[in-house]
């Protein structure tokens, strides 16, 4: 689970530069975790871009986690990230031939797309490499230090994700009524790295993972109230999934408090978190 779930949150942290001062550090890390839980780092990277650009955006955001009516079968499957790694592998042979899907090509810069076939070429050498070693020791070992830990451990990753979007509106340009902050327990917050504070992240990107809780409290007047556990948001979650089966234009809609701003002052509580 440290391996194929945890890995998220560090990809995700390292990958908005914002989890070390050095530069380098916060490099080398993304491109560990990214190999850890199956990501193409370029890939993500732009990928992730589009996302905090479009948050929600359908046609523009590459990052809806299930589209409306939801896709129940594929979010089942990736509890295990069955779906997710066959679509790595397609896409990573796709790269490999020096090939990008229509929709890589609206967001990944002409520039850095030699970088993308690299990475891609490499990824799948390293992956022949451990099918190899199976064969040659006769063993599943090699694949269970590298690449089976993302199937298996991955699941507290997808539980963690489904709370940050799913069910709420799409299309709207306000981050407060599109994402949600959930409040969780502190071994819940090493692994996820205040990823909880998801609000507080789509307003302000680049205010690091540390710092997510002090902000939270500054802006908090102007948000609507936060989800007191994981186990609350399921509740939103799963009743609104099995409504938009039915109904795809349904939303839960998130209520601003009366007293709150149409929009947070963002370089006044930035300054403060």
């Amino acid at each position: 689970m440290l391996y194929g779930s945890s890995t998220d949150s560090r990809w995700h942290e390292c990958g908005h530069r914002t989890a070390f001062k050095t530069q380098w550090m916060n490099d080398a890390v993304y491109q560990i975790a990214c190999f850890m839980i199956m990501r193409e780092p370029e890939i993500w990277r732009w990928s992730h871009t589009r996302h905090h650009t479009d948050t929600i955006i359908v046609g523009r955001d590459p990052e809806i986690i299930s589209p409306r009516p939801p896709d129940v079968l594929s979010l089942l499957l990736n509890v295990f990230a069955l779906k997710n790694t066959v679509i790595f592998f397609r896409k990573l042979s796709l790269h490999a031939s020096g090939r990008l899907t229509d929709e890589e090509m609206t967001f990944v810069p002409e520039s850095e797309r030699p970088k993308v076939y690299f990475v891609a070429r490499v990824y799948l050498a390293i992956f022949a490499l451990v099918i190899i070693a199976c064969f040659a020791f006769r063993s599943i070992l090699p694949a269970m230090y590298i690449g089976l830990p993302t199937l298996y451990g991955g699941w507290l990753a997808l539980y963690f994700g489904v709370t940050q979007h799913l069910g709420l509106a799409e299309d709207v340009l306000d981050h407060r009524l599109n994402s949600r902050t959930v409040y969780m327990n502190p071994i819940f917050r090493f692994l996820y790295w205040n990823m909880n504070y998801h609000v507080e992240h789509h307003i302000f990107p680049t205010v690091p993972y540390h710092a997510l809780p002090k902000l939270h409290e500054a802006i908090k007047a102007d948000c609507p109230p936060p989800y007191p556990s994981t186990i609350a948001a399921y509740r939103e979650i799963i009743p609104a999934i099995l409504r938009q089966l039915e109904d795809p234009t349904y939303f839960v809609r998130r209520e601003l408090p009366p007293s709150a701003r149409s929009a947070p002052p963002r370089n006044a509580m930035a300054a403060q978190a």
